[in-house]
């Protein structure tokens, strides 16, 4: 493919409206364009409007290599504050602009393009190379937990996730837990609040210990710092009423040293004890849980991607690592020892702005990228 087909083809995915939960137009588009070039490719179709889509190339038994990407978008907010048309993939110099721009359509029409370019050019592979392309990675990562109730990734290699990091090759990355916490208590007029139970009060608990219960977690050697945050908090319903129904949402970053697995315990203790303490009535709703994901600096995958990204992208490419979860969260629930890294276009700094865009050399720099760690790793 030259060049303008391949601006055109991320162009037709920037045009295809793919907010959360409408994906299969995206999956039908790159179905076409994928079988149009002799690739084996099927599509599995759930909930209204989304689908995963993989494909396949090569014949040999041995190693396979994974190019993964996610199809949907975050919303795009009041349209009125963007100046580029969300949908249009307007070019403007380097940059083309629209929804997804960065994450993650340009690393998932690079990895298309890189399949279709290395089966066009019949390169030798001795084992397989899978695109796998999912629906819902934004919220709740539904296509990737569809993917591991199955065995399409049980042959898996290595892989590589298309999300933007501008060329840096992102060995780890911390997990995403979204969890909620209700709060029950007695609504009454507040002219007489000790006949009732503040249900606010319950949460303002939670919040003061909630600092204190974290404040000494260990700092992981690779992931740093534990990180914690509460979001959103609403409760009552009107000035002159005890407030008997509040709600607060947290996000937490789990590391290796504090994973999934201990912060839950870490919060349910908490709200047992802050119930027994303040006859308050808690309760905890785990919503996400994203895990995080670490390969060794040390792996060979990791030496072939970082070798092919400086060779592209220039000699200052580096190793790094990041605080935002992607569908590798998922999969390393499955595949504990799966060499996984994160390489794509553009910077995670741009996801999900007003005004998101690609650079256009960042977007042919991973392309080239692509196919070079695909060429190297069969050798």
């Amino acid at each position: 493919m030259n060049e303008s087909q391949r601006i055109e083809l991320l162009s037709d995915l920037i045009k295809i409206n793919s907010v959360n939960g409408n994906e299969a137009k995206i999956a039908n588009y790159l179905e076409k364009k994928l079988k149009e070039n002799n690739i084996k490719v099927k599509v599995d179709y759930f909930g209204e409007n989304s689908a995963n889509l993989i494909a396949e190339i090569g014949t040999g038994s041995e190693a396979v290599l994974c190019f993964e990407g996610h199809q949907d978008t975050v919303a795009i907010g009041e349209q009125k504050q963007w100046k580029y048309k969300p949908f249009g993939a307007e070019i403007v110099g380097d940059k083309l602009y629209g929804r997804g721009s960065a994450d993650m359509k340009s690393g998932l029409a690079a990895a298309v393009i890189a399949m279709i370019e290395l089966n066009e050019e019949q390169v030798k592979i001795a084992g397989k190379i899978k695109l796998v392309a999912t629906s819902g990675e934004e919220f709740g990562a539904k296509g990737a937990y569809r993917l591991i109730k199955g065995a399409e990734l049980d042959d898996v290699s290595a892989m590589i996730v298309g999300e933007p990091t501008a060329g840096k090759v992102i060995y780890a990355h911390s997990g995403s837990l979204n969890y909620c916490v209700k709060s029950y208590g007695k609504a009454v007029h507040s002219s007489n609040p000790e006949k009732g139970m503040n249900a606010i009060i319950g949460l303002n608990y939670f919040i003061n210990a909630e600092q204190k219960v974290f404040a000494n977690s260990p700092v992981d050697s690779i992931l740093g710092e534990f990180k914690h945050s509460i979001t959103t908090i609403s409760g009552g319903s009107q000035v002159n009423i005890i407030p008997d129904y509040a709600i607060l949402y947290g996000n937490i970053r789990p590391t290796r040293v504090m994973n999934n697995h201990k912060v839950k315990e870490m919060l349910n203790e908490l709200i047992r004890k802050l119930n027994k303490k303040y006859n308050c009535q808690l309760e905890l709703e785990i919503i996400h849980d994203f895990f995080p994901m670490s390969t060794l600096k040390e792996n060979n995958f990791v030496a072939q991607v970082i070798k092919a990204a400086q060779n592209n992208f220039g000699s200052k490419t580096s190793l790094g690592i990041i605080n935002g979860a992607t569908d590798a969260s998922v999969y390393v629930q499955k595949y504990p020892n799966l060499p996984v890294v994160i390489l794509g276009p553009d910077t995670w700094e741009v996801a999900h702005q007003v005004d998101e865009a690609t650079s256009i050399n960042s977007y042919m720099n991973t392309i080239e990228t692509y196919k070079e760690i695909a060429h190297n790793f069969f050798k």
